[in-house]
């Protein structure tokens, strides 16, 4: 078997997220109604299986942006920087899962994503055709901020952190994470008893392995081959397996998919040598909601309603 993912920045896996196409669908470019949502209650639109928010770059937009919060630096894609006539920055060095280059930089003045107002951020430029939407927003634009995606009503709120988290559900689990070049890195994890890392990556549609975790599971079930396609044009070949469990904050999954490749970012973390995983969509989508808080290092995840767990694994580290 052979399929196609699109990829993401450094550290972002791809950009594509399964949810239910509960929005309609809109062209790449179109403005979207900035009445459809509250100021801080965005309803997540669906792009060609991507998860997508409405941006605004000064009084240009709304437009479709792929949010993704494992992706480092917000991207603009050059066909839409050239309909903006947005300034240009710096030439920068990026990495992408499929490895590394320079790309030319635009100036987003006045970016707003629902409450979310960052100073102007400097975004690499790509083509279109590649990056599949007019943009991405990462976690430059976010920081400071907590991100919650509620899977049950298609939504997803942005709003500044608090110093205190609020109060924990009965069927919230907490973990705290490390941060690591911005990303929230999970070490609470394990697979068959033994300890292993996890990145948690909301733009990425599929879970994804480096080479050590591979060795670990070479005994599981093979389903072939996953072609990666990066921002820049790169293709990478991933081995996609079903592993037939997976333990996160003391939650066990079960024949969960996952592609495994020697990706540049797990080298960027330091997680070459160490079991270590990108925790995609399709994994993250099994739960009802997951709270992503920059600030405060924490990621919350609301348990399906027949599922319940012992209090003692509500809070991991």
């Amino acid at each position: 078997m052979r399929r196609a993912v699109r990829l993401g920045l450094a550290a972002a896996a791809a950009i594509a997220a399964p949810l239910s196409a509960q929005n309609a669908k809109l062209p790449p470019n179109a403005p979207v109604d900035p009445a459809a949502a509250s100021p801080d209650t965005i309803g997540l639109g669906v792009e060609d299986m991507r998860m997508t928010v409405p941006v605004s770059i000064g009084a240009s937009g709304p437009y479709r942006f792929v949010i993704d919060t494992g992706s480092e630096r917000t991207v603009v894609s050059r066909e839409l920087a050239g309909t903006l006539n947005l300034a240009a920055g710096r030439r920068v060095r990026v990495t992408t899962m499929t490895g590394q280059g320079e790309l030319a930089t635009f100036l987003l003045p006045a970016l707003q994503v629902s409450m979310v107002k960052p100073d102007t951020i400097e975004a690499p430029a790509v083509s279109e055709a590649n990056l599949g939407a007019p943009g991405m927003l990462g976690i430059d634009a976010l920081k400071g901020h907590a991100v919650s995606i509620d899977f049950d009503h298609n939504l997803m709120e942005v709003r500044p952190a608090k110093k205190r988290g609020a109060a924990v559900g009965p069927d919230d689990i907490v973990i705290r994470a490390k941060n690591l070049y911005g990303q929230l890195i999970v070490t609470d994890a394990s697979y068959r008893g033994r300890r292993i890392s996890v990145v948690i990556d909301t733009g990425s549609p599929i879970t994804i392995g480096n080479l050590a975790m591979l060795k670990r599971v070479r005994t599981e079930r093979s389903l072939g081959n996953v072609g990666l396609l990066s921002v820049t044009g790169q293709w990478l070949q991933a081995d996609y397996r079903i592993i037939d469990s997976l333990n996160i904050a003391g939650i066990e999954f079960n024949s969960v998919p996952m592609g495994f490749a020697d990706a540049l970012p797990f080298k960027r973390f330091g997680l070459t040598n160490t079991p270590a995983l990108m925790l995609g969509m399709d994994t993250l989508k099994l739960f009802r909601r997951v709270q992503i808080d920059f600030a405060n290092r924490e990621i919350r995840l609301t348990l399906p309603k027949d599922v319940r767990v012992d209090p003692a694994v509500r809070f991991g580290y």
